[in-house]
């Protein structure tokens, strides 16, 4: 199989297939139960079978949406989402999307992994030193100069989520939380619908303008994507906040280590 812009890329073994399904799978699942994180295996995965840094982001990206798609099919029976609140999600973040999808082949790669890793721990830690956080939904923020100041965060986050492709999805989740006071459960919904599904959305169709996509990957990829983010889903609904918190702290922590030390 050869793609533009690099070497000739060996044809996907069937076993091989298998394994990034397999890791597709177990990723979004995890994502799925806490609000983002599938690429800390999943983009990992890729570049160890074979792509390079730039094809693989963008292969990814794709991969994710189908991720947004099955946590959306099993959070529709039971959304709690406002529209207004949907909305201001979007239209805050989605031009950071683009600006960040824009500018990351440019960026090294090195010093943003780095960063990034740094601030997702910390997102762990504070959920951890934070006992009660995202345990009950307080609505807060939601006019005026505060959601200006939410929206500018929304804006960084969306960015983010566009250049960088380990873990952005927890910031989103974290910063519904504790800007905007929604719970843990609440706020995974607003994520993956909304980041899963729109923002990577847009990502992908940039990413795969201005670089580079392995077509042949994505049936494994999209596969275990769907499959996982539909079963997280439906885990997160069943368990509740709590099992949810734990499960982001362990994500974010797992990933910022990834990030900074591998």
């Amino acid at each position: 199989m050869r793609i533009r812009g690099f070497k000739k890329v060996s044809r996907l073994l069937p076993l091989d297939q298998l394994i990034l399904f397999a890791a597709s799978l177990l990723a979004n699942w995890f994502s799925a139960l806490s609000g983002g994180g599938a690429g800390l295996i999943q983009f990992p995965m890729l570049i160890f079978l074979g792509l390079p840094f730039g094809v693989a982001l963008a292969t990814h990206k794709v991969a994710s949406v189908a991720l947004g798609l099955g946590a959306t099919l099993r959070h529709w029976k039971e959304s709690h989402l406002e529209r207004r609140f949907a909305l201001i999600i979007l239209g805050a973040g989605l031009p950071g999307v683009m600006l960040g999808a824009s500018l990351i082949l440019r960026v090294p790669e090195r010093w943003a992994t780095l960063a990034l890793g740094v601030l997702t721990m910390g997102l762990g830690i504070y959920s951890v030193l934070k006992p009660k956080l995202g345990l009950e939904h307080t609505p807060k923020n939601r006019e005026g100069a505060a959601l200006g100041v939410g929206v500018a965060g929304l804006f960084v986050i969306g960015v983010l989520n566009g250049s960088i492709t380990s873990g952005t999805g927890l910031f989103l989740t974290m910063w519904l939380i504790h800007r905007f006071g929604l719970d843990y459960k609440r706020a995974v919904a607003y994520t993956l619908v909304l980041c899963g599904l729109f923002w990577n959305g847009t990502g992908a169709v940039i990413l795969g303008l201005l670089g580079n996509i392995a077509w042949d990957w994505m049936p494994a990829l999209l596969a275990g994507s769907l499959i996982g983010g539909y079963l997280g889903s439906h885990f997160a609904i069943k368990k509740g906040n709590r099992w949810i918190k734990r499960a982001f702290e362990i994500v974010t922590i797992l990933i910022g280590a990834k990030l900074v030390f591998f």
